[in-house]
Parts: C-alpha cells; sequence; structure tokens
C-alpha cells in the first residue's frame, strides 16, 4: 500500500514536469523572431553568422538583415514556424551589430556574441 501511493506520488511529479517542460516550447505569440548574432575572432580571421528562428505560430516575411551601416543586406525572404536561416556577414561588415526587420513590424537590433575562450582550446 505504502509502494503504492509513493509510485503514485512520483509518476505525478514526473507528470507535471513533462507537462510544464512541453508547455515551456509551444509558441505563444503568433510573430516572434530570435536572432543570435556570434562573433569569434581567432589569431588570424574572424568567423560570423547570424541565426534566425521563427520562434512564432505563422510564418514570417520579408525578412531583410542589414549588417551594418545601410549598405550591406541580405534578403532572406521567409521563414515557417520552428525553421532556422543561418546567414553570413560580407566581407568588410563591421561585425558591431546586425538589424534584422520582417513582416508584420519586427525590427531586431541585436550585437554581436563573443563565445568564452577556454585555456588550451584551438582558437583560444
Amino acid at each position: 500500500m505504502r509502494v503504492t501511493v509513493l509510485a503514485a506520488i512520483a509518476g505525478g511529479i514526473v507528470a507535471v514536469a513533462l507537462a510544464a517542460m512541453f508547455a515551456s516550447t509551444i509558441p505563444t505569440s503568433d510573430y516572434s523572431l530570435s536572432v543570435d548574432a556570434l562573433k569569434d575572432e581567432q589569431s588570424l580571421f574572424t568567423d560570423a553568422r547570424v541565426v534566425l528562428s521563427n520562434t512564432g505560430r505563422l510564418e514570417l516575411t520579408n525578412i531583410l538583415v542589414d549588417f551594418g551601416n545601410g549598405t550591406q543586406h541580405e534578403a532572406v525572404g521567409t521563414i515557417a514556424p520552428g525553421k532556422k536561416v543561418t546567414v553570413s556577414p560580407p566581407e568588410g561588415a563591421q561585425l558591431d551589430s546586425v538589424t534584422v526587420t520582417a513582416d508584420p513590424g519586427i525590427e531586431i537590433v541585436q550585437e554581436y556574441r563573443r563565445p568564452i575562450k577556454l585555456p588550451g582550446m584551438i582558437g583560444s
């Protein structure tokens, strides 16, 4: 009897934890865009990329990435819900921040982040 009660409580706790985990991944807004701009400076070169993720429930359209000074653009077009697109800045881009616009009325300005360099790792 006691084991059955403990098993039922444990099962309930696991069920609540799983429900909370899955509920947190469900999009809550129609239009939402996540922008991750990364700049990894090596000794001989700099590697940079921008990952765009549609975190909303509906498709994002007319996506335009401005890599700096208003003259270096890349038209991404559309991103379906739950999908990601990776773009690379053109040669000579400033790599300070990136501005991403999309319909309807989304504008995100994101500074490039730098990964943590650990001693002994390649590129540190």
